[in-house]
């Protein structure tokens, strides 16, 4: 496993520095910075802030993934999940939450909202050519594969 440093900035008094909740957990719970409820309703986004800033490391991203229990017992997701965070956002880290569910959701101060993974990142550079290599899936797409 390996370990980065990562500054954070607070910008809020309301804000929790994110923490792993168990030894082997890939993301950091991401709690909301607000000091009133915020309503969510059936098929709304809503902005919710989390009251930091941070500087992820060149050649790393931050993910915001969803809350599995978020997810699956109300219905409350990320509609550009995973969310990313660049190496050079200097900005607040804010969550983008949307209502899935068929009532309204309330985010409490403090609820844990998401989740933060730290990730490698790639560059890709595109070399344009006349021909792609053969396989045998080929130019098969969605459900192709039998899924």
């Amino acid at each position: 496993m390996h370990e980065i440093e990562i500054n954070l900035h607070r910008l809020s008094l309301l804000a929790t520095v994110p923490v792993y909740q168990s030894e082997l957990a890939a993301g950091m719970d991401l709690h909301a910075a607000i000091a009133e409820p915020v309503t969510i309703e059936a098929g709304a986004i809503a902005m919710i802030p989390c009251g930091f800033a941070i500087e992820i490391p060149p050649g790393f991203e931050g993910q915001i993934r969803p809350r599995s229990g978020l997810a699956c017992k109300h219905g409350v997701s990320i509609p550009n999940s995973p969310g990313t965070v660049d190496a050079d956002y200097r900005g607040e880290v804010k969550v983008a939450l949307i209502n899935l569910g068929r009532g309204a959701f309330t985010v409490e101060p403090s609820m844990r909202i998401a989740q933060l993974v730290i990730a490698p990142v790639t560059r890709a550079r595109f070399r344009e050519t006349t021909q792609l290599s053969d396989t045998a899936r080929g130019a098969g797409g969605f459900g192709s594969t039998g899924g």
